[in-house]
């Protein structure tokens, strides 16, 4: 008996442009990794437009200046009418240290050795199920970043500047509490937000203990020092009290055994009446396009933990003793708040 096999699709030009541009997007990730090194955005804002200047400031090649500013330009980062003064885009905009809701910081840390390296070796992360820092450079993620503390700053500034475009809209969906704990809360951006629409919360941020200065100092630069604390310590073995417990982009780190720990945490701490706040990517039907399963691959490599969709965030709950009461979303992620089972 014969089967009639399916014919296989024909590829298009189309197809080989977009897998082209995919097989060489850690080109581009480096690229544009530099244009935060090198200042670019601030350069051309202060007036300084051509590769003499910004070679001169930088102290790098004059040549090979000249040829990244043309690669920014074919990327849309740049203009130039003549091939010689540069003017900056919307695009380079989003790379200058000082503008809202900046991607500078994201740019330095994503492409730097702490997340490269792993990423390096991400076929033995699917081969084996095992994160790559490890045997990128003998440590997991959390240690490399307390003994590099540059890329632990980039890193901790990095999580402001993705969560600080939905740190309204987030901060409306969960509304006030007494005393809130953003655990693992990193400069504690989203929970001072929520202090300045309810003045009379009381906020804490639990992170690392090389973490929480950077906490502490931007509440005082807010003008909230006298409603805000800090504690060094590890979410694992135990967290304050608390009316409300805030965990953003914290259950994705862990797998599912180390997320039910932070989660019972919370609920052996938590006040009568209080309840427990989730923000993170929510994982869609197969197929739906999106940040989450991408960001799914960046767990397994770097972190061990994983995104999720509402099921396996109810199952988190029920082993943790907790009951979901609510979801909304929040631009591109969702708030789930659970209470005590």
């Amino acid at each position: 008996m014969t089967t009639t096999q399916t014919p296989k699709p024909a590829p298009v030009m189309a197809d080989y442009e977009r897998m082209m541009s995919m097989v060489t997007g850690f080109w581009v990730s480096q690229v544009i990794r530099a244009a935060a090194v090198f200042n670019i955005a601030a350069h051309v804002a202060d007036g300084r437009t051509t590769a003499e200047e910004i070679a001169k400031a930088e102290s790098a090649d004059l040549d090979a200046l000249r040829r990244l500013l043309r690669s920014w330009a074919s990327l849309g980062l740049l203009s130039s009418e003549d091939g010689v003064h540069f003017a900056s885009t919307s695009l380079l905009a989003t790379l200058h240290p000082d503008t809202p809701h900046s991607l500078h910081h994201l740019a330095l840390s994503q492409a730097a050795p702490g997340h490269w390296q792993p990423w390096g070796r991400f076929p033995d992360a699917v081969r084996t199920g095992a994160t790559q820092g490890p045997a990128a450079y003998g440590s997991e993620v959390w240690d490399y970043l307390v003994n590099n503390p540059d890329e632990a700053h980039y890193f901790t500034r990095s999580l402001a500047n993705i969560t600080a475009m939905t740190n309204a809209e987030v901060a409306r969906q969960i509304g006030g509490a007494g005393l809130t704990v953003d655990v693992g809360g990193a400069d504690g951006s989203l929970i001072r937000e929520l202090l300045r629409n309810h003045p009379t919360m009381r906020g804490v941020v639990l992170d690392r203990p090389d973490v929480v200065p950077a906490a502490l100092a931007a509440a005082k630069a807010d003008g909230l020092a006298d409603r805000f604390d800090v504690v060094g310590g590890d979410f694992f073995q135990e967290v304050p009290a608390a009316d409300l417990y805030l965990l953003r982009y914290i259950i994705h780190d862990w797998n599912d055994e180390q997320a039910v720990r932070i989660l019972a945490n919370c609920r052996r701490s938590l006040n009568e009446g209080g309840r427990v706040t989730v923000v993170e990517l929510l994982v869609g039907p197969i197929g739906t396009p999106g940040l989450a399963p991408v960001m799914d691959a960046n767990m397994l490599v770097m972190t061990g933990g994983r995104e999720r969709d509402l099921a396996e965030y109810d199952a988190l709950f029920t082993q943790a003793g907790l009951r979901r009461t609510r979801v909304a979303e929040a631009g591109n992620m969702v708030v789930i708040e659970a209470v005590t089972a």
